[in-house]
């Protein structure tokens, strides 16, 4: 019987964690990935956790058998199976309410959707403590007996945290892990019953994996969400990806869908938003040609949306493209045109990679977001110490930063922090939309410099209109400069901190729309 018994305990260990998990994936394609959304689902599933463990071992010291144990865990096996299922169609409620900002419907869904995993979650903690009171023959060895089960616990804990990231969600996708391991579950639970209790025990349990089968076999097919215009959606290792088709445009969206990451239209490549802006930066430069561009990095390449313009405006260079989400890259090719003989692709982190690179880069641009989120370690001081040492003499950096009407606290901090590597800085705010542009370049320039670069190419008639174009909306809406604030550093660097304070600000006002 112990043997079983501690091989139950890491099942239900492993399936608690992989349900975690996956929660974090299931609320996120909706709700997004923020650490507020993190901290919920990690804090709700403390909290159900100890109820479990506080009434599992009541229920031990009650009725101390391994029938009563695995019942127990039979309910909680199946109900973690059941819980995608049941949040479908509030989660599909919540998409629907995140595009009208319908603050209040979206607050009750996503409060909704955790209390799902309350009897689940309470039940799986209920096992550990029981399986300690069943383990315990002799007290001289109860410590000993409960550090044992506790660390196969963990152990299995250890295992359902890399097993949904890493395998199942990537290949099955999120509603499916919920059901492949609340099924794994139920069939520990149904076996450890006809072993320890008696057939007739299984038996009256034996409906629940039909029950499951029968579920997913009729949601089959059902998209995680209904948005207009879909028309591909998938799941990789960090992000649900979803592809829309609106007014002949097609566009990137990741997880809650209130970013454009990438968009992408046959017959034009003028979007007017932050894409383009990346290619503008050499004009800071006195007396500069699109042909004094030789080579350009991308860090978050997406679809590649600002390669394809790039190579448009500086014909075929070499661009390097840095994206760490290799699934993002396959829909790109699919559905955006990301095809370019030019384009270097690099799968993994951009700022490693980017270390990594051998070359020097006239322009690099960073547009690493996960709206409203920008990596910390983007951020920093010794980031940009890597960026000024892969740029040419008279190169420039262009990123891509989030803001909101009123707030420009992150941008005063990025600004601060890049200007302790580059010479001069300039701040264009895109119209319309929550996203600011920082421009760096590595000598002193002027935005009187870009004006004229803009005249003197203005008279060049084999300058690529969107070039032309993009200059003037630049500079446009070059702002008045920046408040210096904390420099960022690896050591410390409070994004979070900001932006979930701007984010709360922004969300309670009524405004959601972050576009990448």
């Amino acid at each position: 019987m112990k043997k079983y018994l501690l091989f139950t305990v890491f099942v239900s260990g492993m399936t608690t964690l992989a349900a975690e998990l996956a929660a974090g994936r299931l609320i996120g394609n909706v709700f997004g990935t923020s650490n507020l959304v993190w901290a919920s689902i990690i804090g709700l599933i403390l909290i159900y956790l100890t109820a479990g463990y506080f009434l599992g071992g009541k229920w031990a010291d009650a009725n101390p058998t391994p029938a009563a144990m695995y019942r127990i865990l039979a309910w909680g096996a199946f109900t973690i199976g059941l819980v995608p299922y049941i949040a479908g169609p509030v989660l599909r409620a919540a998409s629907t309410a995140f595009d009208a900002l319908s603050v209040g419907i979206m607050a009750g869904s996503f409060i909704a959707v955790l209390i799902l995993f309350s009897v689940p979650i309470t039940l799986l903690g209920a096992i550990s403590p029981f399986a300690i009171r069943l383990s315990v023959d002799d007290t001289s060895k109860a410590g000993q007996i409960s550090g044992q089960i506790y660390a196969i616990s963990t152990l299995g804990s250890f295992i359902g945290t890399f097993l949904p990231t890493l395998v199942t969600i990537p290949t099955i996708g999120t509603t499916k892990t919920f059901l492949v391991f609340g099924l794994f579950l139920l069939c520990v639970a149904l076996a450890g019953l006809g072993k320890f209790a008696s057939k007739n025990e299984m038996l009256k349990l034996i409906w629940m994996p039909v029950v499951l089968a029968l579920v997913a076999i009729l949601s089959a097919g059902q998209a995680l969400k209904s948005n207009k215009g879909q028309v591909y959606e998938t799941e990789s290792a960090y992000n649900y990806i979803q592809v829309q088709e609106i007014n002949g445009f097609t566009l990137l969206r990741l997880n809650d869908g209130q970013g454009v990451h990438s968009i992408y239209h046959p017959d034009t490549l003028q979007y007017n938003g932050p894409w383009e802006q990346f290619m503008v930066g050499p004009f800071f430069y006195a007396n500069r040609k699109p042909q004094d561009v030789e080579r350009m990095a991308i860090v978050g390449l997406a679809a590649g949306t600002a390669a394809r313009q790039a190579t448009a405006v500086y014909g075929d260079i070499p661009i390097d493209g840095f994206e760490l989400d290799g699934k993002i890259v396959e829909v790109g090719q699919k559905y955006f045109g990301l095809n370019l003989p030019n384009l270097n692709i690099y799968i993994g982190d951009g700022r490693l990679n980017l270390e990594r690179s051998p070359y020097k880069y006239d322009i690099i641009a960073v547009d690493a977001y996960r709206p409203p989120y920008i990596p910390p370690h983007m951020t920093t001081q010794e980031f940009f110490e890597i960026i000024a040492s892969h740029l040419t003499d008279d190169g420039v950096l262009t990123i891509n930063v989030g803001s909101v009407p009123g707030d420009r606290r992150l941008i005063d901090g990025l600004a601060t922090t890049i200007a302790t590597q580059f010479a001069s800085i300039h701040i264009m705010d895109i119209p319309g939309s929550l996203n600011t542009m920082i421009f760096a370049t590595k000598q002193p320039t002027t935005r009187e410099d870009f004006a004229a670069n803009f005249v003197a190419l203005s008279s060049d008639v084999s300058v690529e209109p969107l070039l032309l174009n993009t200059m003037a909306a630049t500079y446009t809406n070059l702002t008045e400069g920046y408040t210096t604030t904390t420099v960022f550093t690896d050591d410390l660097a409070p994004i979070e901190w900001i932006v979930n304070d701007m984010v709360v600000s922004f969300v309670l006002q009524g405004g959601l729309e972050f576009l990448q």
